[in-house]
């Protein structure tokens, strides 16, 4: 192997005993929680090796750099996450490659991605952000709709041509009161999606956890963690 394969691969090991170790501790299947690889400020040429290792989940947050590393990877038997904040005038590119769209977080997005995905001809998963650092009514500093709001915009999504409801994500929040304290934070998002199910019993995915708090996460009943840098390394400052 390459010296760039062999590091990504003991990198996956690791994240793997992680995730292994944390459902071990939860009680939970080590089946039940996926990984998806955030490969955001990597090369095209990262993607192919971590497919070779068995990387079949992507993630991506900004379309300038998701949309032409998706077309050179468009060979690859791979699922394409989008998880930044979108702006609607993206969300046609969006449409044409991403799988689901976890960062969904309010109406003016849903009917955008719904006429892009028709267009495209493609069912796009998506999944409600949920702020736990947002006001009611509000939106997070990073993006997401507060927990008051969830319900009536999985509603939209899955009235919604084009849209699949896939469940809720949320990030550990910096403020609030959840800042800090990651364990409570995806404690609350497991409440939100048990409601969530109630209505749409369908919408089953959990996303939460990132590098350094994804145990907390599976603790929580999290179905995805997002995992960058603790496969990819530190990412190189952007400019």
């Amino acid at each position: 192997m390459t010296d760039r394969k062999t590091e990504l691969a003991a990198n996956l090991e690791r994240v793997e005993q992680r995730i292994a170790g944390a459902c071990a501790a939860a009680g939970r299947d080590r089946d039940e929680v996926t990984l998806i690889v955030v490969t955001k400020t990597y090369p095209a040429s990262d993607v192919r090796l971590l497919a070779e290792l068995g990387v079949r989940e992507v993630a991506e947050n900004r379309d300038q750099d998701a949309a032409p590393k998706a077309a050179a990877c468009a060979d690859l038997d791979l699922t394409w996450h989008f998880v930044g904040q979108l702006q609607t005038n993206k969300a046609r590119s969006v449409a044409g490659y991403a799988d689901f769209v976890q960062s969904v977080d309010r109406a003016k997005l849903v009917t955008s991605l719904s006429s892009a995905a028709e267009r495209a001809g493609r069912e796009l998963g998506c999944l409600v952000q949920v702020a736990l650092d947002a006001e009611a009514g509000g939106r997070g500093d990073r993006g997401g709709v507060a927990p008051d709001g969830v319900e009536e915009l999985a509603g939209l999504i899955e009235a919604a041509p084009g849209l699949r409801l896939g469940g809720v994500m949320t990030v550990a929040p910096l403020s609030g009161t959840y800042a800090g304290q990651p364990a409570a934070a995806f404690e609350r998002l497991r409440e939100i999606s048990t409601s969530l199910r109630a209505a749409w019993p369908a919408a089953t995915m959990v996303s939460a956890g990132m590098s350094g708090d994804l145990e907390h996460a599976v603790a929580a009943g999290a179905t995805h963690v997002r995992v960058g840098s603790a496969v990819l390394g530190v990412r190189p400052a952007l400019g």
